[in-house]
């Protein structure tokens, strides 16, 4: 079969790489339909320690369901699915609480060791999952195969830091970051009763796109003068980093009020000087989140299934396997928004 395949020095190839197969009862292969690039690929083509030349690519999928393994229950041949961007064991103490990132069998698709054990990713015409039973969700009727690809990562993080957050209806919401998964942020946001979403972003067609979904979209710039004006001078009551690292913790720390709540869903790889001054002695909680396909599935098929969160409204490029490649080096110039992979 064919795959999108790390080929070192920041660069990915489609290349032909021998076809999954069964290797455990719980596993289950499937046939993609709908692959994404997402921002933690480019992440880790810039920090590609643990990304050896070869690695299939990947985490974000949808399809149909082309063998079980003879433990598999939940799933048939036939089954159009959508997965978790990781896997988990769904029995173990962390797995029971709905806490799957800490289960000792953790594997991420497509990411080599950055997360855990390697694993084959999902940018391939097969792919082989792990635990399917837990890992798996079927997509009923009335979701569409360019929303399904969402819920197994990109909207599972922003639903997961709307709930991190313990937000209360009419909260003012502030996202900082204006890519995928910051978008999505500020959809769940809204869905889940937010009052005025401020999202920042320093690209204008980010940012119009926003503004066209219902929030408040400003450069980065004009973003503590905007969340004061919105709160009568407070600040945010919640705010989410959805970029990582230095800059997006400290933009966060700038615009939430005092006794409010910082979520953190970007992805960091370094450490960062917590201002712990300020942050005892305005109360702040600071939180972190990763999305959980396998625990909030049921809510995120809700959403979407209903029409209160339409992911497909930040697909700007639909390409084959074959033009992969060109839509990862568009996303990593922020020419389009989010790209999907058509099979």
């Amino acid at each position: 079969m064919r795959a999108v395949t790390y080929a070192g020095d920041g660069a990915v190839r489609v290349a032909p790489v021998p076809d999954p197969r069964i290797e455990h009862p719980t596993d289950a292969v499937v046939e993609v339909r709908r692959s994404a690039v997402c921002g933690t690929d480019l992440h880790l083509l810039a920090h590609d320690e643990g990304l050896p030349a070869g690695t299939v690519l990947g985490h974000e999928f949808v399809g149909q369901v082309v063998e079980t393994g003879t433990a598999v229950r939940g799933h048939r041949v036939g089954d159009l699915v959508v997965g978790a961007d990781f896997v988990a064991c769904g029995t173990c103490w962390w797995c029971r609480r709905g806490d799957h990132w800490e289960c000792a069998e953790r594997r991420f698709f497509g990411t080599g060791t950055a997360f855990g054990p390697p694993l084959a990713g999902t940018q391939a015409e097969l792919v082989r999952v792990p635990h399917a039973d837990t890992v798996l969700r079927t997509v009923p009727d009335g979701v569409s195969l360019d929303a399904a690809v969402f819920l197994g990562d990109t909207l599972a993080t922003g639903y997961a830091a709307v709930r991190r957050a313990d937000l209360q209806p009419g909260d003012t919401v502030a996202v900082v970051g204006g890519g995928p998964v910051g978008q999505l942020t500020a959809l769940a946001a809204q869905a889940c009763g937010a009052g005025a979403v401020l999202l920042v972003e320093p690209v204008g067609s980010r940012r119009a796109v926003a503004g066209r979904e219902g929030s408040v979209a400003v450069a980065p710039e004009e973003a503590v003068t905007a969340a004061h004006g919105l709160t009568d001078g407070r600040g945010a009551d919640v705010v989410v980093d959805a970029i990582g690292g230095p800059r997006g913790l400290g933009a966060a720390f700038e615009l939430v009020r005092r006794r409010g709540t910082v979520v953190s869903v970007g992805v960091h790889d370094g450490t960062w000087d917590l201002p712990a001054g300020r942050a005892f002695a305005d109360e702040l909680t600071l939180r972190f989140a990763i999305g959980d396909l396998m625990r909030d599935g049921d809510r995120l098929l809700a959403l979407v299934r209903c029409g209160a969160v339409d992911p497909t409204v930040l697909v700007e490029d639909r390409v084959s396997l074959t033009d992969a490649p060109d839509a990862y080096q568009r996303m990593s110039q922020r020419r389009t928004l989010k790209s999907l992979i058509v099979f």
